[in-house]
């Protein structure tokens, strides 16, 4: 390991490397294929292999990461919660969590239980996504799994974050400063966390609910980081409004003077509201 990796991501690597490691032999105990559990928690299987492999470098910010493990440990039947707090997250790495191997999660099971485990999975996943299907307004299961699986409980590792502290969606306010000609609409389909950066200075940054509206503007340049792109609808300058991403990607956009339009990636087809 290097040594100019901070002790906390030194940490993190070596806590993912474990747990992956865990993870990996109870789905091959289970007779569970990657795509399988995919299908089953909604992660892509490009990511579910860099949990398993410990590859921190190409996962998102340490909350989601902590997110995604506890979802692939649920389908396998442990202890989702269990099992995601042992990745560490918070800032201060002093405090010493209970080590999870001593857990009576970390000792495989029987091969018959995994059975009776997936029996059980199939049925609640199947519950769950007809309730999901009946109570969210759009009609692709892209969203409605983005919807789901975007809303972290912990918050997420930055200095100050500022977090909406009503469960009631936000109105976009009129700005004093609309006549400036970077502006950028931001309608959220999914809780998200938000970074926002205009002309050098950050307005912004924290998680915000899903249902929010919010306007911000700049001078000359504007910048807009999403953790979970899934959940983003973005318009610039009165334009046509467009996705900003895939559920749970990490994707950062700049505008400026000098653009005539957002160039935003054009969305998958199925991602779009209907």
């Amino acid at each position: 390991m290097s040594k100019d990796i901070p002790p906390l991501e030194q940490k993190r690597v070596e806590r993912l490397t474990e747990i992956g490691n865990y993870l990996r032999q109870v789905r091959e105990e289970s007779l569970f294929s990657l795509d399988q559990v995919a299908a089953k928690t909604m992660i892509p299987v490009r990511l579910l292999q860099a949990i398993e492999h410990g590859h921190l470098n190409q996962l998102p910010e340490p909350v989601y990461i902590q997110g995604f493990i506890k979802r692939y440990a649920d389908v396998l039947g442990l202890d989702g919660p269990s099992v995601a707090n042992a990745f560490p997250t918070e800032q201060d790495s002093r405090t010493v969590q209970p080590s999870w191997k001593d857990s009576p999660e970390a000792q495989l099971r029987p091969l018959h239980l995994y059975v009776a485990y997936v029996c059980l999975i199939v049925v609640a996943v199947s519950m769950l996504s007809y309730v999901v299907g009946r109570s969210t307004p759009w009609s692709s299961p892209g969203i409605n799994a983005g919807q789901q699986t975007a809303a972290p409980a912990a918050p997420l590792p930055s200095a100050t974050p500022q977090v909406a502290s009503s469960s009631r969606p936000e109105v976009a306010e009129t700005a004093a400063d609309s006549n400036k000609p970077v502006r950028v609409d931001i309608n959220l389909t999914a809780q998200s966390w938000l970074r926002i950066v205009a002309d050098g200075k950050t307005e912004f940054e924290g998680v915000l609910p899903e249902g929010t509206q919010r306007t911000w503007s700049a001078s000359s340049q504007l910048i807009v980081r999403a953790g979970n792109a899934g959940g983003v609808m973005l318009t610039h300058n009165d334009g046509q409004a467009e996705l900003m991403g895939e559920p749970g990607a990490v994707e950062e956009l700049t505008f400026s003077v000098a653009q005539r339009a957002a160039s935003l990636p054009n969305p998958p087809s199925d991602l779009l509201p209907q």
